[in-house]
C-alpha cells in the first residue's frame, strides 16, 4: 500500500497547480492475501502525439509552478495560507517502480539527490551484486558530484519523478500524466528520460525549453540523472543494465 499512497499524494500535488492534467483518484484497498489496489478516474487514453509540444509546455508550467508561487508570495499577491516549498523532498514516501522512496527534506538538492537518489540504488546494488567495478567508479564519482552544479541555481520543482513515455498519454482534449512518484526536486531530473519520446522528442523538448531554458552544465547533470534510472531499472530487471549504469559513470567522471 506505500506505492499507492504515494501515488496518490503525487496526483494530488500535481492536480492542485492546475498545470497539467493527471487521473483523479478514487479510492485505495488492502487485497486480503497481499498487496492492493488503486482506483482511478477512467480515462480513454492514447499514446502521446499531436500534443507533444502541448505537454513540453505544460511540465515547465508544472516545474515552474512552486517558483511562481514564491515570487507571488513575495509580492503578497497570494493569501498566507500558499506557501511555496522552499526545501528538497516529500511530505511522504513514493516508489519508483516497486522501490520505495525516502523523502526526507533537505535544504541542498545535491545532498538529496546523491543521498535519498543515488545512494539507496547504489547500496541495493553492493547488497546484491557486490560489484567492484561500480564501487570503485562511486568511490570516486562522489567526491566530483558538486562539479556539476556548479554555478547552478535551484528552486525546488515539483516533480513527476518517473517521466517517461509509458506514464504519458493523450486523449482528445490534451496530454495526461500518471504513475507519478512526485517529489520537490532539480527540474531537470523530470527531463533525463524524457528521450523515449521517440519521433514526438524534438517537439516536447522545444516546447518545454521556450518556457524553460537550458542552464550551463545540463548535458552533464542529464547523465547524473540518467544514471539513477538505469540504476534504477538493474535493481528491478537485473544485470542487463549493468553495462549502461558502468559506462554512464565512466562518462560522467571524464565530463566532470
Amino acid at each position: 500500500m506505500t506505492m499507492f499512497a504515494g501515488e496518490v499524494a503525487s496526483l494530488e500535488a500535481i492536480r492542485e497547480t492546475g498545470t497539467v492534467r493527471v487521473p483523479e483518484p478514487i479510492a485505495t484497498a488492502a487485497l486480503p492475501s497481499s498487496g492492493g489496489l488503486l482506483i482511478l478516474k477512467y480515462i480513454k487514453m492514447r499514446r502521446i502525439g499531436r500534443f507533444a509540444e502541448k505537454l513540453g509546455e505544460q511540465l515547465a508550467e508544472l516545474h515552474l509552478h512552486n517558483l511562481i508561487t514564491k515570487k507571488k508570495e513575495l509580492e503578497g499577491t497570494v493569501g498566507p495560507r500558499i506557501q511555496a516549498v522552499e526545501q528538497f523532498g516529500f511530505h511522504t514516501v513514493t516508489c519508483c517502480g516497486y522501490i520505495p522512496q525516502v523523502n526526507t527534506w533537505q535544504d541542498d538538492w545535491v545532498t538529496f539527490f546523491v543521498t535519498q537518489r543515488l545512494k539507496p540504488q547504489l547500496d541495493l546494488i553492493e547488497q546484491n551484486y557486490g560489484d567492484r567495478v561500480v564501487q570503485s567508479l562511486w568511490s570516486e564519482l562522489q567526491l566530483k558530484v558538486n562539479k556539476a552544479f556548479k554555478d547552478t541555481t535551484i528552486f525546488p520543482s515539483l516533480l513527476h519523478g518517473d517521466f517517461w513515455e509509458p506514464n504519458v498519454a493523450e486523449d482528445d482534449s490534451g496530454p495526461v500524466l500518471f504513475d507519478p512518484g512526485s517529489f520537490y526536486g532539480h527540474s531537470e531530473f523530470d527531463l533525463s528520460i524524457g528521450e523515449m519520446f521517440g519521433e514526438h522528442g524534438k517537439t516536447f523538448f522545444t516546447s518545454y525549453h521556450r518556457k524553460l531554458p537550458k542552464a550551463a552544465g545540463f548535458e552533464t547533470r542529464s547523465l547524473l540523472y540518467r544514471l539513477f534510472h538505469s540504476l534504477n531499472n538493474w535493481n528491478h530487471f537485473g544485470l542487463e543494465f549493468r553495462e549502461s549504469s558502468v559506462t554512464l559513470m565512466a562518462e560522467i567522471l571524464e565530463n566532470l
